[in-house]
C-alpha cells in the first residue's frame, strides 16, 4: 500500500525565478460558489517527487497564502488541490500564483486516514467521516454465513458524530451501509445476482488498498473490489471495480466523493439487466423511520412520490441525539442513464415502520452493457450535515459537482 502524505501550506517566497511559477485563473461561471473544491495540473513547473508547491491568491497588489495539496495522478502528472474559500459570485474570476519550491514543506494532516488493519477511517481534524471495511464481516450469530461480505462503507458519520448508516439489519441482512452491488447480471448466457447474497449466486469482495492520501485539503483511498459469480463448478471473478473516495476539508459539514470504475475482467461482456434496484445504495440508521425522517429530491418530490422518479440529487434528514442530521446524495450528469432513476422505500416499508433506504439505480428502466477492455465510471458526491438541508443549498452544491469552476493555466511567466 502506497501512502502519500503531502500537504502544502503555501507561503510567499521572497524571490523566484520566472520559470518557476505559473498564474492560474479560476472562473466561477454561471453559479455562485461557496468553499468550492478546485484543482490544477501544474506539470509546467517540472516538479519532482522531492519538490513542493506554494500557492497564493493575487488580489491587486496583495498576495494571500493559500493552503493546497500536491499529488501525482494516474498519468504521473502533478496536480494541486485547494478550496476556493468563502463566497465567489457567479461571473467572477479569481487569480492564483503557483510557485515551485525545491524543499519539502512540513506535512499538515487536517484530513487524515487511519488504518485499523480491518478498515480505513477518513477523518477531518480527528473526527471520523466514514469507515471503509476491507476485511470480511460475518453476519450475526445463527444467520446464514452467505450474508457476510467486505468492501462497504459503515459507519458514515454526521459532523456531530451521529452514525447515519446501518449494516445487516434483521429485515435485510444483505444491506451494508453504503455499497454498490448489481442485482441482475447476465454473463455467458446465465443470470446471476450479486446483491441478494442469500440467493448464493454471487457476491462482491474487497481487494487491495492501492493508495491512500492525507493532507490539509483532502483524505482519500483507492481500493479494488472483485465481483464474483457462483456456479456449480467454481467461484469466478467476472468484473473488477475500483473505488476512489475523497473527503474534502470544507468548513460546513463532511463532503466526500464516491467514484466507481467497473471493468469486465474476462473476454466476455457483462450485461446488467433492467431491474428495480441495483448500484449505489444507502441503508439509513435503524433509528430513522417514517416518524422522524424525511426525503426530498431535486425535482421537488417528497418521500411518497420519489420511488421510480429521476433526480440529480436527493437528501434525507432525520432526528438524532444532537438534534437533526442528514445526508445529501448527488449524482453526476456524466453517469449512465443520468438523471438516474431512484429506488427508495416509502413510508409503508417494513410493515409500516418506514425504515429509510435510498438507491441510485441507473438500470432501473434499461439494461447496461459493459464490454471487455473498457472502463465504466459512476460518480456521486455526498454531504453529511447537521440541521436542515434546503433546496437552494443542495442545488448550489450539485452545481459545484456537476459544473465546477473553469480553471485556466496561463502562460508561464
Amino acid at each position: 500500500m502506497k501512502t502519500l502524505i503531502i500537504s502544502l501550506l503555501c507561503i510567499l517566497a521572497v524571490s523566484t525565478h520566472a520559470a518557476n511559477e505559473v498564474t492560474i485563473t479560476v472562473q466561477a461561471g454561471l453559479y455562485e460558489r461557496i468553499d468550492c473544491v478546485v484543482s490544477a495540473d501544474v506539470s509546467g513547473l517540472e516538479l519532482r517527487e522531492s519538490s513542493s508547491v506554494w500557492l497564493f491568491e493575487k488580489s491587486g497588489k496583495e498576495k494571500k497564502p493559500v493552503s493546497c495539496q500536491l499529488v501525482w495522478d494516474e498519468n504521473d502528472s502533478p496536480r494541486i488541490y485547494w478550496i476556493l474559500d468563502g463566497k465567489t459570485d457567479a461571473g467572477t474570476v479569481r487569480t492564483f500564483i503557483a510557485r515551485k519550491s525545491k524543499n519539502k514543506q512540513s506535512a499538515g494532516l487536517s484530513m487524515s486516514v487511519e488504518d485499523t488493519q480491518k478498515a480505513l477511517i477518513l477523518k477531518k481534524n480527528g473526527k471520523n467521516i466514514l469507515q471503509y471495511n476491507y476485511t470480511h464481516v460475518e453476519p450475526p450469530a445463527g444467520i446464514d454465513p452467505s450474508y457476510g461480505r467486505s468492501g462497504f462503507i459503515h459507519p458514515a458519520y454526521s459532523p456531530a458524530g451521529n452514525v447515519l448508516t446501518t449494516i445487516q439489519p434483521k429485515d435485510h441482512y444483505h444491506h451494508y451501509g453504503i455499497w454498490n452491488p448489481w442485482t441482475r447480471i447476465e454473463y455467458d448466457g446465465q443470470m446471476y445476482d450479486l446483491w441478494n447474497l442469500n440467493d448464493k449466486k454471487g457476491t462482491v469482495r474487497a481487494g487491495e488498498i492501492e493508495e491512500t492520501n492525507q493532507g490539509d485539503i483532502f483524505a482519500s483511498y483507492t481500493a479494488s473490489l472483485d465481483h464474483f459469480i457462483f456456479t456449480p463448478q467454481e467461484e469466478k471473478i467476472i468484473m473488477n471495480e475500483r473505488w476512489k473516495i475523497k473527503a474534502w476539508n470544507i468548513s460546513d459539514g463532511f463532503l466526500w466523493d464516491f467514484e466507481s470504475h467497473l471493468y469486465p475482467s474476462t473476454n466476455l461482456p457483462v450485461l446488467i439487466k433492467e431491474y428495480r434496484y441495483a448500484g449505489f445504495g444507502y441503508r439509513a440508521t435503524e433509528e430513522w423511520t417514517k416518524e422522524n425522517c424525511e426525503m426530498f429530491t431535486s425535482e421537488g418530490k417528497t418521500r411518497q412520490q420519489i420511488d421510480g422518479s429521476t433526480a440529480r440529487w436527493i437528501y434525507i434528514t432525520g432526528d438524532t441525539k444532537t438534534g437533526r442530521s442528514g445526508l445529501l446524495f448527488m449524482g453526476h450528469p456524466g453517469n449512465y442513464n443520468s438523471p438516474e432513476p431512484l429506488r427508495i422505500w416509502d413510508e409503508n416499508a417494513n410493515g409500516g415502520r418506514g425504515d429509510a433506504f435510498i438507491n441510485f439505480a441507473p438500470t432501473k428502466n434499461m439494461d447496461w452493457l459493459l464490454e471487455p477492455e473498457n472502463d465504466y465510471m459512476l460518480r456521486y458526491r455526498v454531504l453529511s450535515y447537521e440541521g436542515e438541508m434546503t433546496k437552494e443549498k443542495a442545488e448550489r452544491l450539485w452545481n459545484d459537482f456537476a459544473h465546477p469552476p473553469v480553471v485556466i493555466i496561463n502562460p508561464f511567466r
